[in-house]
């Protein structure tokens, strides 16, 4: 079926129309799952990685600091927190954007050599990008909590649930993730902030893998168990999905499409498929979200994360309208969902091609996010998003619906010109 561009003051140009078709035709696979430190390119036990834009210890948010602070933990590097905080200002540890490492973790990303991630390889590329494991809900370290029970967790999964799932995804073969995504779509899911239906299907495909691999009957049982009873185990192989289109399309360096959005909880910044790995950043904010009960907006940690790269390609607070069932958990009744998502149109390159919206008569999903277009329409791009407390050790106090500020497609739009 041919793209199918939406209304625009100027035609698509080949550049933008060769983007998106890459958008749209791309085939992440999960492959399997390692160490950081054997695959993400760069990777050090020195070297932490974070959510959004560069930024310094010196300046990063209060969650941010917390959950670095439990990952140079985790890692060995200290023993307490405290420590782990003279460590990290000591200028003995380094700090990067996961995307700049081809990378994404959700809220603060953080992500140690040692630490477990996934393996998706665009198939036509060959092109890889790195995920963490998804810890679930509530008091976890990409929230900023770094408490005993947190770092047990991620020993387990590094120690124990990686060297079960490594053979099953093996066994299993290359898994599809574009298929998976376009049929949650089908089920209910917008695949960020939902994601129920995705990740029932990856405990469908993984099962029988884990049972073949013959390893003990009650670690295997917890294993099916951990990823049964967290919703959002998929929302980690739907980041490294989106993170594998968006490589492929900055691969083709042309036309003014989004290929990465992100924060620190400082910053906000955007990436574009013709303007290589630089950033264009903004200030971050706190919307209107849906705090949980007991908390409210003096205690939320401005936009944070690099899981926004899901919106990048249509997905998320672009495909509210697939996903009614969410506004219990990000606020908003079902026909606001709607009209927010449908909004998206004015300011993307077409209908993706694959993943389709049943109650809206199975049009696309809003995809290829145009510089241009933002800055014309002024309409802000939305994504969806969890909150966390400024408060180290707390963890997540809401989720809800935000926007990525103009300033970052003004700054990149004049970028974009100086180019042309």
């Amino acid at each position: 079926m041919p793209a199918q561009p939406l209304p625009s003051s100027a035609p698509t140009s080949d550049a933008m129309q060769a983007a998106f078709d890459r958008l749209c035709d791309a085939q992440p696979m999960l492959i399997g799952m390692a160490r950081a430190g054997d695959v993400i390119p760069g990777m050090r036990r020195d070297l932490v990685l974070h959510a959004g834009p560069p930024i310094a210890w010196e300046g990063m948010a209060s969650a941010m600091r917390a959950a670095i602070c439990g990952g140079l933990v985790f890692e060995g590097l200290c023993d307490t927190v405290e420590e782990a905080g003279r460590l990290a200002a000591s200028g003995r540890i380094a700090f990067a954007p996961a995307h700049d490492h081809d990378a994404a973790g959700a809220m603060a990303g953080v992500i140690t050599a040692s630490m477990p991630v996934f393996v998706v390889e665009e198939r036509k590329s060959g092109l890889r990008a790195y995920v963490g494991v998804n810890e679930g809900l509530g008091k976890a370290l990409r929230f900023g909590a770094n408490g005993p029970e947190v770092i047990d967790r991620l020993r387990w999964i590094r120690d124990a649930l990686q060297p079960l799932l490594q053979p099953a995804l093996e066994i299993c073969g290359p898994i599809d993730l574009k298929q998976m995504i376009a049929e949650a779509l089908r089920r209910g899911d917008e695949v960020h902030n939902r994601n129920k239906s995705a990740t029932s299907q990856f405990f469908r495909e993984i099962a029988p893998a884990l049972v073949a691999t013959r390893a003990p009957h009650d670690e295997i049982e917890r294993a099916l168990r951990f990823i049964s009873g967290n919703d959002h185990f998929f929302l980690s192989l739907s980041i490294a999905h989106a993170k594998a289109v968006s490589l492929y399309v900055e691969q083709l360096g042309a036309g003014d499409i989004v290929t990465v959005m992100a924060g620190n909880g400082v910053e906000v910044g955007i990436r574009v498929a013709s303007l290589g790995k630089k950033w264009f950043t903004a200030p971050a904010s706190v919307a209107n979200v849906k705090f949980f009960e007991g908390h409210g907006e003096q205690e939320a940690t401005p936009t944070m994360g690099d899981s926004y790269i899901t919106e990048s390609i249509g997905l998320g607070a672009f495909a509210l309208a697939a996903a009614p069932a969410i506004s219990s958990f990000i606020g908003g009744t079902v026909e606001e969902l709607i009209a927010r998502s449908e909004r998206m149109r004015e300011i993307t390159v077409g209908e993706h091609r694959h993943f389709r919206i049943p109650a809206l008569g199975y049009k696309g999903v809003p995809s290829g996010i145009s510089v241009r277009k933002v800055v014309a329409s002024g309409i802000n791009p939305l994504i969806n998003t969890g909150i966390a407390s400024r408060i180290p050790g707390v963890g997540q106090i809401g989720a809800g619906v935000q926007e990525i500020p103009l300033g970052c497609f003004t700054a990149a739009l004049a970028a974009l010109d100086q180019q042309s």
